[in-house]
Parts: structure tokens; sequence; C-alpha cells
């Protein structure tokens, strides 16, 4: 299976709480659920197209344990996103949980997080969805784990927070695949790995 990420980020960068105030206000945050105010139908289309792919997620703790307080409880299966999420196999990375109750989910990771993830991507599948999950995206990132990145950058700055790419991120280029704007102002951009940057001078 590939692995995908799909990831909500501000024009600064930032990925921490974009659905809700008390998502996580770790660090002091005050600045959740900035994503909520630009969704429109353009938005609902992409993830649908993006759920449609899914044959299984990986997630970390903190967005499973988000979601599992939310989507078992929304079983419509018309929904393209709670039909999917609850009936695929999820797999949670975290050395500290000792047990999901979530309808197929299994934790990973207790002693060999990029073992697991590569012994993952290696079943046959279409794609292993990471949303969210923006700290384990990071891990993931170090070893070039991340085959597609979907990354849905809003028009805001919030200028504190949880960024994806921090100072020490492993030098990585992209191939752009393909870029929308819904009309809120929200820019969907896909990514493919591109190899190491090359450099030049001008």
């Amino acid at each position: 299976m590939k692995l995908t990420f799909t990831q909500f980020l501000t024009l600064d960068g930032v990925f921490q709480a974009p659905g809700g105030p008390d998502e996580d206000r770790s660090g002091g945050f005050e600045h959740g659920g900035w994503s909520v105010p630009y969704g429109d139908d353009d938005f609902g289309a992409f993830i649908t197209e993006v759920f449609d792919q899914a044959d299984a997620f990986l997630l970390g703790r903190g967005t499973y344990e988000i979601f599992a307080g939310y989507w078992p409880q929304h079983t419509d299966p018309a929904d393209p996103v709670a039909s999917r999420l609850n009936s695929l196999p999820k797999y949670v990375a975290s050395t500290t949980l000792t047990g999901v109750d979530w309808h197929d989910s299994h934790i990973i990771g207790r002693h060999d997080l990029v073992k697991d993830v590569i012994s993952l991507k290696e079943r046959p599948g279409r794609e292993l969805q990471m949303h969210g999950s923006g700290n384990l995206a990071r891990s993931l990132l170090a070893h070039d784990l991340i085959d597609t990145l979907h990354l849905v950058t809003f028009p805001v700055v919030l200028g504190t927070g949880k960024r994806l790419f921090e100072e020490g991120a492993l030098p990585t280029a992209f191939r752009l695949a393909r870029s929308r704007a819904t009309s809120t102002g929200v820019v969907i951009s896909t990514y493919g790995r591109g190899g190491r940057p090359e450099y030049g001078t001008y």
C-alpha cells in the first residue's frame, strides 16, 4: 500500500488543533478550530475523493483518540468518512496505549515504529492513509516513508503552534502532482517525494 498523508496547515505551517478549541491546547495554544470557517463544497469534495481511496488508516495516539470519540457514533453508510473509518483497519502508533476498542483497531510501534510501518506498506491494497497526526508524520518523513502528501493550506496565520516542518527536518524535494483552490481560498496541493534537494546558484 502507498502511505498518504493529509494535513491541514496555516500559512505559517501550523497544524495544531484545526478542528476545535479543545482539540489540543498543549503549549498554551489558544487558536484551536482555525480551519472550521473555511469549509465549503469544494473542500467536502476533496475529502470524499481522498477517503474513497483508503484501504486502511495509520493514526497517532492523539488523532486516534479524537476520532474514536466521535466517528463510532456516526454510522450513516452514505457518509464517505464515517463509513470507511468505522469499517476499515486502523493502526495506532503508540508506545503507551494498553488497548483500543474501536472496531478493527490495532496498536503498532511499541518496539520499532519504522519496521511496523514498512510491514504495513508491504501489504496489498491502495492507500494506507494518515489524517492529521502531525507528530507521527514528522517521524515518518524523517525516514522517507510517506509517499504522497496532501497539504491543505488555509489562508490564516497564527504565529504560534506546532509546525509540520521544524528546524532539523530531513532535506527532501517534492514533486507537485496537483493543486487546486476552494471557494474560500484554501489551497489543496498534492506532492510526491522527489528525492533529495538539488542546489545551484543564481
